[in-house]
């Protein structure tokens, strides 16, 4: 049985991103699939995920929408802001190996922010578009 192409991905990112230096110094191994009770901001999330099918006539494959939450409790918005847009650089066809799937494409799409708890709480989504056929690289 293959590992779902989401999981794949996900494992596949949270390498990638856990390899960079600038990642690490600020935020540590803090990417969460849901952050531990308790735990203080900074630090990013795997939000929500959207598979659909995207096979043609002659292969299998998977298109994935996926978003990548960011949280900080900075005054302002910069901490939070700067963060996505290294996850962003970083994400932006990067070279992924994914298990028991390829990645075809993966693209940042958008960014989003918003204030939570009466403005404490600065959140910042990053939605991505990965295809990924199953197989290896």
């Amino acid at each position: 049985m293959s590992a779902s192409p989401v999981v794949a991905l996900r494992k596949a990112i949270r390498v990638y991103l856990l390899a960079d230096a600038g990642f690490t110094a600020v935020l540590g191994e803090k990417l969460y699939d849901e952050a531990p009770r308790g735990m203080e901001p900074p630090y990013a999330l795997f939000a929500e995920a959207q598979l659909r099918d995207w096979s043609s006539d002659l292969s299998r494959g998977a298109e994935q929408l996926f978003t990548i939450g960011v949280t900080s409790t900075m005054r302002g918005l910069s901490e939070a802001l700067d963060l996505a847009q290294r996850i962003a650089d970083l994400l932006d066809e990067a070279p992924l190996t994914l298990q028991d799937h390829r990645l075809v494409d993966l693209r940042f799409l958008s960014m989003e922010t918003r204030r939570d708890q009466n403005g404490r709480i600065a959140r910042v989504n990053l939605r991505f578009r990965a295809t990924t056929p199953p197989g290896t690289a």
